[in-house]
């Protein structure tokens, strides 16, 4: 591979202006370890317990690699599976979780209104146990940015636990479905929604807002696992005491260290209105004791009316998940003039990289950038592009900062054309997984491009922020999706399998060398993780933008399970050919009998 671009120091904003990068996805992939071989990439980079068939959080562990070493299904048998069971959620939004499987129980949370349910996986036909409707404010539903989803749900301390589309956060015995506790987060009534994923860390619930599009003021808190009492609560822009920036807090370059800093890179009192939300993924790592995650665009859309670096949004923050307290922050996109959130999950493996070892966390960011970060520091070991990038060249290295081409900086009242990628980015939320075994990322990728308008806006609490027109349209090579395999070592892809939609469900990695993802039109695939071979489908109800996961079932089997239910940003492409219905459905998946 060519080592990345690296610089002289750069002007904040508009910092250098040159062709697109030459290194990238198009290069020849690096050596994949043969079938059984001993992972040479990398590892899983937090302590994790042996495989016990469960799944007790979105992303599996806490490193969020998404990865099961469950292998009963595996490449030589998966053109068996069938279709085990299926179960009506009842909601016809967009369902982007994944289920839980605890014991002999499984979980899951629908869309707004948020309804949960327990099943019992010891019946021949699984059962409900119980199910709970905590009928939250419809209110909620006319302040949500992009449909009414949720992102996930956890389990702990005999609870399970989600987020409400009103900005309340609730636990539920999982035994009898009563409500243990429910927890006021913020008011709907300034446009602040929750759809992200709780994580729980020691007995802290972690959760964050939504509604960087509603000028709300972004926060992490964490609450009371037992009582649900808020904990601590740290806000993304603004003083360092509503930070909690102290001086335990390093910035990994210069342009990240100082006082204040959310405060006096914003004009005025900016910050206080300044999304910078916190709707994705939360990671650990439980030896450095750091929980890592990553803040929304900053508000509004229009650059124009917020001159300077917009600190901390489209960022990533590690802080100690005691008493939040951040050790180190870095901006993907300073001074963001496009919408390239930085929400995307951080995922945490152990890589070889300049001949040792290396603690990193890896993040495919809207901003069509991959980027492997060492994690104890928050400094950039390499950022290459995973799509055909034109706003910037690439990364400088020495600085952390992007190098960015004027041309492609969006404007007040002048269109901006073809910007690649679009403001939903060459990725988007839907989570990637992780194979130790062939040492790589398994991504769901878009591949749209985009027109845009700034316009001035005036913010009035509760309405939209914006500030912008945007249109689409499919990126280079004409398709709109593709999901591919990425070498984090070499910054390369290794196999891709282009799609006409958007590729916006999560993935899920297994001990049988499988892949599973799924697609907008309703395909669900098992994929062979070495070739990108697709081995099996089935095409399901409704298009897919949940996760996929696995489990063992009490009588034994290894069983893989999606939701179905098309929604998000997806009907943005409703008048594509092959778009599919409304619908929301599970769909689990076992080995049959047969050939």
């Amino acid at each position: 591979m060519r080592p990345c671009r690296r610089g002289p120091a750069l002007p904040l904003l508009l910092l250098t202006a040159g062709l697109l990068a030459a290194c990238g996805p198009d290069e020849p992939p690096g050596a994949v370890p043969e079938r059984g071989a001993a992972p040479a990439a990398g590892t899983i980079g937090t302590a994790s317990a042996a495989e016990d068939g469960q799944w007790t959080m979105q992303a599996k562990d806490y490193a969020g690699t998404r990865y099961s070493g469950l292998d009963q299904i595996n490449v030589g048998n998966v053109a068996r599976l069938r279709q085990a069971w299926s179960f009506s959620t009842g909601q016809l939004n967009g369902h982007e979780g994944a289920p839980l499987v605890v014991g002999s129980t499984m979980f899951l949370v629908t869309p707004f209104p948020n309804v949960s349910y327990a099943l019992d996986l010891t019946q021949p036909e699984p059962t409900i146990k119980w199910q709970y409707n905590p009928r939250p404010n419809e209110y909620a539903i006319g302040k949500a940015c992009c449909d009414v989803v949720n992102r996930g749900w956890a389990y702990a301390d005999g609870k399970l636990i989600y987020n409400l589309l009103d900005a309340h956060t609730i636990a539920i015995d999982a035994e009898t479905g009563r409500e243990v506790w429910r927890t006021k987060m913020d008011d709907v009534e300034k446009g602040v929604t929750m759809t992200m994923a709780p994580l729980v860390v020691k007995d802290r619930v972690l959760v964050g807002n939504s509604g960087g599009e509603m000028g709300v003021y972004g926060w992490i808190a964490a609450l009371d696992v037992k009582t649900g009492r808020e904990v601590w609560r740290a806000h993304n822009t603004g003083p360092d005491e509503l930070v909690r920036i102290g001086p335990e807090y390093r910035g990994p370059y210069p342009w990240l260290q100082g006082e204040d800093l959310g405060v006096k890179t914003w004009p005025g009192d900016a910050w206080r209105r300044a999304g910078s939300a916190v709707w994705g993924w939360i990671t650990y790592d439980p030896e450095l004791d750091l929980i890592y995650y990553g803040t929304s665009n900053p508000s509004p859309w229009n650059q124009e009316q917020r001159p300077g670096l917009n600190l901390f949004s489209a960022a990533v923050l590690a802080r100690d998940p005691d008493d939040g307290m951040a050790r180190w922050a870095y901006s993907f996109t300073p001074h963001d003039a496009w919408d390239y959130d930085g929400v995307n999950e951080d995922v945490l493996v152990d890589l070889p990289i300049g001949g040792r070892m290396r603690k990193v966390l890896v993040h495919f960011n809207r901003n069509g950038f991959a980027y492997v970060l060492d994690r104890t520091t928050g400094r950039v070991l390499s950022a290459e592009p995973f799509g055909p990038v034109n706003w910037a060249t690439g990364v400088d290295l020495e600085t952390g900062l992007p190098q960015v081409v004027p041309e492609k900086v969006t404007r007040e009242n002048e269109w901006v054309r073809d910007i690649c990628p679009a403001d939903v980015g060459y990725k988007n939320h839907s989570p990637t997984a992780y194979s130790p075994r062939t040492g790589l990322f398994y991504v769901p990728r878009q591949n749209v491009c985009m027109d845009y308008r700034a316009h001035p806006v005036s913010y009035i609490e509760g309405t939209p922020y914006w500030g912008a027109e945007v249109t689409h349209q499919p990126g280079p090579g004409g398709f709109r999706g593709e999901f591919m395999a990425w070498n984090p070592v070499t910054g390369t892809k290794v196999w891709g399998i282009p799609d006409k939609f958007p590729v916006y469900s999560g993935v899920l990695a297994t001990g049988g060398d499988l892949v599973f993802y799924g697609t907008v039109e309703g395909y669900f695939r098992a994929v062979d993780a070495r070739t990108g071979r697709v081995l099996w489908q089935d095409k399901l109800p409704s298009g897919i933008i949940g996760a996929p996961m696995t489990y063992r079932g009490p009588d034994g089997r290894q069983y893989v399970a999606i939701l179905s239910g098309v929604g998000g940003t997806m009907p943005l492409y409703k008048d594509v050919p092959g778009y599919p219905p409304k619908g929301g459905s599970l769909h689990v998946f076992s080995l049959g009998d047969g050939p």
